[in-house]
């Protein structure tokens, strides 16, 4: 069977940039840098970006494209006669169909969002108690979070169903470009309000008393967590993209525009939360209660704010559901090429795995609230532990040493192609970092999530 490919560039950076934004980049980053001493923040976080996050992007890539093949086969073609690399092609898809059994909740919160403020359930005026019991309603009922969740892994299995082009290609060029005119659109307007001024620069001033409070080794740390969780990398999400790409251009040049486009966003989503928080002096805190409780606050007592709280649910429908779509097909390429499936029947059987597979993400609000898991963790916390502070890093891990290692593919076959076509090229003489100095900057970052 002919391998399918990508009929642009285009479609190529916008569906893998799709990946990389997700949840993420809008309720973690904003946050993270207001933590941690604003633009000072920033800067550390752009330098562990290109020291650590790019250069496991374009291995991810290069397995890929190297191989034409999903998770489990790329490694079966490239690595030595006898050897297990392979194994962790398998714990790759493990964890892409972990991340779905949340994911997709999650995302479905979004799209109740954009319904709630489209329908008109948000009315101007109405008290943060009201607005903030919204959510509690939300999680309590499962039939509610349940119908929104299927909504979503059905739409998902139904683009992804509709092949590369004509489905994850088409879908994704129209979607990531109304993100990226939703998301000027949304921080011009936040710029307009009163306070606008203070809020960016709590966010992108660097804060020096913040700094000493919370310490630069905190802050560094944390900037380095954020440069490498942000592009998903170490559980074959990439790497897919990687086997449709077509050899026009180097990895480290497709994959700095990536980073650029994941930057942007995540980047612009505090210049829309931070002024709008600090106009309506509300207290920015982080997660799920930033999204649904704190900005649905501000929306309602912003002239016009129906409008502009339909438009950014909208966007955020379209960061969580683009992670989505990519996310399975990578799981659906993997089955088409290790059981030999056709597209379609993938997409049934996925389709009603994932749908089981997230049902306790969906419980684990309501009628099993009280089961705690991983350190007394509520479902969705475990299931995103197992992939963000487990998965990922070794998995990042795994590629890095199966790229830079002679026991592996070998560094003169990574760097061989990822610099073939035209743009950035990575130099022979970094060797010595990506094997000694890069593994090490991903053990500290695995052994800080575990502790």
């Amino acid at each position: 069977m002919k391998r399918e490919s990508f009929k642009s560039r285009l479609g190529f950076l916008l569906v893998s940039a799709g990946c990389a934004i997700g949840i993420g980049n809008v309720w973690r980053f904003p946050y993270v840098v207001g933590q941690n001493g604003g633009g000072l923040f920033v800067l550390f976080y752009l330098i562990f970006l290109v020291a650590m996050g790019l250069p496991v992007l374009t291995m991810e890539l290069a397995v890929g494209r190297a191989s034409r093949k999903s998770a489990v086969q790329a490694y079966e073609t490239l690595e030595k006669p006898g050897s297990k690399w392979h194994l962790h092609g398998w714990v790759a898809i493990f964890g892409c169909y972990v991340l779905m059994m949340y994911y997709t909740t999650v995302s479905g919160w979004m799209l109740t969002y954009f319904y709630k403020f489209l329908t008109g359930t948000f009315q101007t005026g109405m008290d943060a108690d009201t607005v903030g019991s919204v959510f509690t309603d939300l999680l309590a009922d499962p039939l509610q979070m349940g119908f929104w969740m299927v909504v979503t892994v059905l739409a998902g299995f139904l683009v992804c169903s509709r092949g590369l082009q004509n489905g994850l290609e088409k879908v994704s060029k129209i979607m990531m470009s109304a993100l990226l005119v939703l998301i000027i659109v949304l921080a011009v307007h936040s710029f307009t309000l009163s306070g606008a001024g203070a809020g960016v620069s709590f966010y992108l001033v660097p804060n020096v008393d913040t700094v000493r409070e919370v310490g630069i080794g905190n802050v560094i740390a944390a900037a380095m967590n954020q440069s490498f969780f942000t592009l998903s990398l170490g559980v074959a999400a990439m790497e897919i993209f990687g086997s449709y790409m077509d050899r026009e251009h180097s990895l480290a040049g497709e994959g700095a525009r990536i980073c650029a486009l994941d930057t942007f966003v995540a980047i612009m989503s505090g210049l829309i939360i931070f002024p709008a928080c600090f106009s309506y002096g509300v207290e920015v805190t982080a997660g799920p209660k930033l999204i649904f409780v704190t900005l649905p606050n501000v929306f309602v007592n912003m002239e016009g704010g129906r409008l502009w709280g339909t438009l950014f649910f909208l966007f955020m429908t379209f960061a969580s559901f683009s992670t989505i779509i990519a996310v399975f097909e990578n799981i659906m390429s993997f089955c088409m090429d290790t059981f030999g499936w056709s597209r379609n029947k993938t997409a049934i059987i996925n389709c009603v795995i994932i749908l089981i597979a997230s049902l306790p993400c969906v419980l684990g609000y309501n009628v099993w609230s009280d089961l705690h898991l991983i350190g007394g963790r509520d479902v969705l916390d475990s299931e995103d532990f197992i992939v963000s502070n487990l998965l990922l890093p070794i998995g990042s891990l795994i590629y890095l040493l199966f790229c830079v290692t002679k026991f592996g593919w070998g560094f003169d076959r990574y760097i061989e192609e990822a610099n073939t076509g035209s743009g950035l090229k990575l130099a022979k003489w970094l060797k010595p970092y990506f094997q000694f100095v890069l593994p090490l900057l991903i053990l500290i970052i695995l052994i800080q999530g575990l502790v």
